[in-house]
């Protein structure tokens, strides 16, 4: 138990062998420069690895839409064209014009069919229409707010810097207007590198993705949005079924005799998804200290590698060997003492040097 005790309460430390080499002291001092530098200009600046990141990003987007068009020779303005997304399912029991009565009633002199109970006439899907190509000169307001909850960080897409009478001249561009929260429906598609006649007679979904990356060690006017545009249905272009993007809706009304009707739309259409994404960052003390013992301790890499190429590929790689891993017996001799424990074998070596005659002696001490 005591030889346990004194065995624990014990230091040992690795035999450092000089190797005057210029070969393998150039590859240490490159190694070590290397792995410093990917830590500083990687980890540390790019990567900014000494902050606490919060990529929970809480938003909220409310959106307007401006214009006026022609559609089958009727003025349409936002109440008429802007409709939201309508989900509906279909089940077995309903057919393509309504639902079945389980009777067969006779369609002619020969030919009897299922009775169905629906809205009639029955849909026609085949009128072709001209779409309302004013729609390209639309304009979008987008008004968006974040917030950050690790940091309690709030922001807005709007600028300090931005007023009234700038929003209702400004349309967005990437060059000149980044920030103007007015988008123009034909910018909105070009962006998206999709043809505006195409995507109008078919229809299809646009999105609009708005990216907040934020430093907030930096000053509050440097955390602001980023725009970018995409289609998000591409792979419905190259379907022979379905292409594009439509929907139904219909629009009710009562006669004078009390008798119900209905106008039902597809309406093939232009839909944008405003699609929020970021994240922000801030020094913390706790990230710091781990990534600078991660990058002390990986500088040992570097020994790991030069004893590998000194010891197994240089010229005198045995004599290295020699020097650095130094083999001892357990046979006792008589000018030295050796202290034997279940698992290790210590040999300690004191050298006294004379000041006067220049030599030098070796005390074996257990």
């Amino acid at each position: 138990m005591w030889s346990c005790i004194t065995d624990f309460f014990t230091y040992e430390t690795t035999k450092s062998v000089v190797v005057k080499s210029w070969t393998i002291g150039i590859i240490n001092r490159v190694v070590q420069l290397l792995i410093i530098t990917y830590f500083i200009g990687w980890v540390f600046v790019h990567e900014k690895a000494y902050q606490i990141r919060d990529t929970a990003i809480e938003s909220s987007v409310m959106t307007k839409v401006k214009g006026f068009g022609i559609y089958n020779n009727k003025v349409m303005d936002v109440a008429d064209y802007v409709t939201p997304q309508q989900d509906y399912k279909r089940q077995n029991i309903i057919s393509s014009a309504g639902i079945l009565t389980g009777k067969c009633v006779p369609f002619n002199a020969t030919l009897s069919m299922c009775e169905i109970k629906g809205w009639c006439p029955a849909e026609i899907d085949t009128i072709k229409t001209t779409p309302m190509m004013e729609v390209e000169n639309f304009t979008i307001f987008i008004k968006n707010s974040i917030r950050f909850p690790i940091f309690n960080y709030t922001k807005g897409n709007f600028l300090p810097t931005i007023t009234g009478n700038y929003i209702k001249t400004c349309n967005f561009d990437m060059v000149n207007n980044t920030y103007c929260p007015i988008f123009r429906v034909g910018d909105v598609v070009r962006y998206a590198q999709q043809n505006f006649t195409n995507l109008a007679s078919k229809g299809g979904v646009i999105g609009i993705k708005i990216g907040w990356m934020c430093d907030l060690d930096k000053p509050d006017d440097q955390c602001n949005p980023s725009y970018s545009f995409t289609r998000l249905d591409a792979m419905s272009q190259k379907n022979a079924v379905s292409p594009g993007y439509n929907f139904r809706f219909a629009k009710y009304y009562k006669m004078e005799n009390g008798t119900d009707y209905r106008t039902l739309v597809k309406a093939y259409a232009i839909r944008f998804d405003v699609l929020v994404n970021g994240n922000a960052g801030k020094f913390n003390m706790i990230p710091t200290l781990i990534n600078m013992v991660a990058a002390f301790t990986s500088v040992g890499v570097g020994t790991v590698l030069c004893d590998i190429i000194l010891l197994n590929f240089l010229k005198g790689a045995e004599q290295y060997k020699a020097k650095k891993f130094e083999e001892v017996t357990d046979s006792p001799l008589e000018s030295n003492t050796f202290y034997r424990s279940q698992t290790s074998l210590r040999y300690h070596e004191t050298f006294t040097r004379s000041s006067d005659s220049g030599a030098f002696s070796i005390e074996h001490l257990s």
